[in-house]
């Protein structure tokens, strides 16, 4: 039995007397087939034009000439509106396709999508949620002042997420890395129990067993004290990982919770745009995010894909002040609107010893700027020695691929961990399609062989890095809401260096020989999954 395992069983009995869980123990066993409004909204319409085009032919055959000239018109000025967009050239290509094989239903879907059912009313809110806490950024001007002498890339990149996403850069911020989602597990609960104020939660999976279990003894204890507790997940957990009344349960323990944009039995586009964030503060003082969930994989007492792998960053000081403010916008998105004074009030400059300058930064879907890929391609344009990469999954628009591939063409020493277990098989299959193109310009990429791999790392020349919750697809990088911490020059950079070199030493190089060892069948699977990625 390991050290969580006894933690746990000591907590346990308390927990179920308290009546907030009901299957920790064991965990669920239930598989439960999830059909987001998306995907029901897909199907309904193919069978529709599969019925509808039976029809055609079996009833109206005489007037099929002018049905297929109609549908060629049809879809003919639907590519031309398509193309005449103003979108990602990826995202484009894949909706012509769609729309030239099943011209009703590509268009119908794609009508129902770019007209923003239900999505405006969200973007509203975001834009005030936005508009209220922008006097609480705080004024760096004289810091600015600084690097734009002493650190000029630095300065840009600040100028660029103060101006788009109210994210400034900070000093005074002490930064750790973890590698090891235990080790944050320990960190996390022993900062729980410091709490004097208020402790915030927002995680897209939020999953009943011993990782939760022994976070939320200690969220229970703290809120009878009077600690102000919140929590807010993504609607998705309702779909198998927690009860769908699991606010009402948390409430009568003193712990405020809301869901994010909870899937209901309505179409609307916004259910697209998921809460993908992992924030943790307390007191606004020590702030957590990473690409860690509160689920057993991640600190591994479940293994569903071999090892997991993971890492997150922990921020005390100035910076937390980000993560508190981004935490209160998307709260104040899901219900009554709280204040940002009692939270965000002007730092007392306590001193603390650290290194470097930290932009804690977010991403929203709804302002346009996709602020996590632009902080990318910003590392990889300006890299000089070598960017070291770990992520999930690999589904790269142009943009990316022009990126890592002239950094690698121009003598950057340029490596990628993924996972040789994947979560999702069709997405490493996708993954699998872009390593011909990277490896030929010279990019290195290489699989984790314990299991997945699932942290979001960015490093560079050891002076910048970003930890945080984007990863290299299409959802992370143009429909979720996202977060991370941007690193220049703190005391974490030799750490994530250490632990990306750490992670290499269990890794198989991946070769071209390797690419063209793959079956005909997943050939023809990457074909067809490449063609669509951009909408998956």
């Amino acid at each position: 039995m390991s050290k969580w395992q006894k933690k746990w069983e000591q907590q346990l009995d308390y927990l179920e007397d308290l009546k907030v869980t009901r299957l920790l123990k064991k965990g669920r066993n239930r598989v439960i087939q999830m059909f987001s409004g998306r995907t029901v909204m897909i199907i309904l319409l193919l069978l529709l034009e599969i019925g509808l085009l039976f029809s055609v032919f079996s009833k109206l055959e005489q007037y099929l000439p002018i049905f297929y000239g109609s549908a060629i018109l049809f879809t003919a000025c639907m590519l031309f509106y398509v193309l005449n967009t103003r979108s990602n050239p990826s995202l484009k290509l894949s909706w012509c396709i769609v729309i030239a094989l099943f011209p009703f239903f590509g268009a119908v879907l794609y009508w129902i999508i770019h007209t923003d059912i239900g999505h405006k009313v969200v973007q509203r809110i975001d834009q005030e949620n936005m508009k209220e806490s922008a006097p609480f950024v705080l004024d760096q001007t004289e810091l600015m002042e600084r690097l734009k002498e002493e650190e000029p890339a630095l300065y840009n990149v600040a100028r660029y997420t103060t101006k788009f996403c109210g994210c400034p850069v900070y000093d005074n911020t002490h930064t750790v890395y973890y590698g090891d989602i235990q080790t944050a597990l320990e960190n996390i609960l022993k900062e729980i129990d410091r709490a004097e104020h208020f402790i915030f939660l927002e995680y897209f999976i939020v999953r009943e067993g011993y990782m939760w279990g022994m976070i939320l003894h200690q969220l229970i204890e703290k809120a009878k004290a009077g600690v102000d507790v919140r929590l807010l997940y993504d609607g998705t957990c309702s779909f198998g990982s927690l009860p769908y009344n699991y606010p009402k349960k948390l409430e009568k323990h003193g712990i405020q919770c809301r869901v994010f944009s909870p899937i209901r039995p309505f179409i609307s586009t916004h259910y697209n745009n998921r809460d993908h964030r992992k924030i943790l503060v307390v007191d606004g003082k020590v702030g957590f995010t990473g690409g860690f969930n509160l689920s057993d994989e991640y600190i591994n007492i479940t293994q569903p894909h071999g090892r997991w792998k993971d890492a997150g960053i922990k921020l005390t000081g100035d910076g937390v002040r980000s993560l508190t403010m981004m935490f209160l916008q998307v709260w104040n998105s899901t219900g009554r609107p709280s204040p940002y004074a009692p939270y965000l009030l002007e730092p007392h400059r306590t001193m603390i010893p650290s290194k470097g300058y930290v932009i804690p930064y977010g991403d929203t879907p709804l302002d346009q700027e996709n602020v996590g890929e632009m902080i990318y391609l910003d590392i990889l344009n300006r890299a000089k020695e070598y960017v070291y990469i770990m992520t999930p999954y690999l589904i790269l628009d142009n943009e990316m691929v022009t990126a890592l591939t002239f950094a690698a063409k121009r003598g950057i020493d340029v490596r990628l961990i993924l996972p040789h277990i994947p979560d999702k098989k069709y997405v490493y299959i996708l993954a699998q399609s872009h390593y011909p193109q990277l490896l030929a310009a010279g990019v290195r990429i290489f699989e984790y062989t314990p299991g997945f791999v699932h942290a979001k790392v960015f490093l560079s020349d050891d002076n910048c890095a970003s930890v945080g919750t984007i990863n290299l697809d299409y959802r992370s990088l143009y429909l979720h809401f996202e977060c991370s911490a941007y690193l220049y020059k703190t005391e974490a950079i030799p750490q994530i260096k250490r632990d990306f070199f750490d992670t290499l030493g269990e890794c198989q190089e991946i070769t071209m020989e390797d690419t063209k060892k793959r079956d005909l069948l997943s050939r023809l699977a990457t074909a067809l999954l490449k063609v669509i990625a951009p909408l998956m």
